[in-house]
């Protein structure tokens, strides 16, 4: 697990690289002072996103199957990254930003419906 990556993942590349297509710039990566450090800021605009893999995150979507070996551990590793999110979530809306999820499954389905999804957050 040491190999995981935390920030500049391929789900985050993505994202980043159909918001340069689409023109839409000025923001901040893994963004420190925001509360829950979302992977992409709109500091000025207040609005977070987090591009969420959806094996780590517990895609909604997709549901991903849970490792069947070491289940306990797997379970309550899990379990947390998703109680993490939800706090990071509710920390940054107390906070006045506007919070979008980006999935994985979904980004590499139809990015620029995701596109879409970060334009309407900056617009709200």
């Amino acid at each position: 697990m040491s190999r995981i990556r935390g920030s500049n993942t391929g789900p985050e590349k993505a994202l980043r690289a159909a918001l340069s297509a689409e023109g839409i710039k000025g923001y901040r990566l893994n963004y420190a002072k925001a509360p829950g450090r979302p992977d992409v800021a709109f500091v000025g605009r207040k609005v977070a996103l987090f591009v969420h893999g959806c094996f780590w995150h517990g895609c909604p979507h997709c549901q991903p199957q849970r490792p069947k070996t070491n289940r306990t551990f797997w379970r309550e590793k899990l379990d947390r990254n998703k109680a993490r999110d939800r706090r990071k979530v509710r920390e940054l809306r107390k906070a006045g930003w506007r919070v979008t999820t980006i999935w994985e499954c979904r980004l590499r389905e139809r990015p620029m419906v995701q596109v879409q999804r970060v334009v309407r957050a900056l617009d709200g």
